[in-house]
């Protein structure tokens, strides 16, 4: 009993979080680094920290769906959906990284190389976040 409370605990603390990183991050986004930074270096500074407040949200939306999963798992005994998501998670990093890195290799070595990663990258985890909104919202 006690570790499923620390687990509920647990999970409030990361909607609280992705609730907090949602708001500062809704002041930051690709076309706002666009709108407001004139150099090539401010533009990946601003887009840094895009990419980390994306990270954070899917991080949570992917610890809330394993989290949700592993209840399953416990509840049925079945743990074919959590290692299956487990996958499909390694999967899609190992496909954000190769879509994103020949985008910045077509590009590279020019100046916008490493803004068209990190755009791309954002991109990418942003569309991840929306598939794993849509099933458990």
């Amino acid at each position: 009993m006690k570790s499923m409370m620390t687990k509920i605990f647990t999970y409030s603390l990361m909607l609280v979080f992705c609730f907090l990183s949602t708001v500062s991050y809704a002041k930051k986004s690709i076309e706002h680094c666009e709108t407001t930074q004139d150099t090539t270096s401010g533009l990946s500074s601003c887009l840094d920290v895009v990419k980390e407040a994306v990270d954070r949200e899917l991080q949570t939306w992917i610890n809330n769906q394993v989290f949700i999963l592993e209840e399953f798992a416990l509840a049925t005994g079945r743990r074919a959906a959590l290692d299956m998501f487990k996958r499909s998670q390694r999967n899609f990093i190992t496909f954000r990284e190769n879509d994103c890195r020949w985008q910045y290799l077509a590009i590279s070595p020019g100046t916008g190389a490493a803004s068209a990663y990190k755009k791309c990258y954002i991109l990418a985890s942003k569309s991840r976040i929306k598939e794993l909104e849509v099933i458990n919202p």
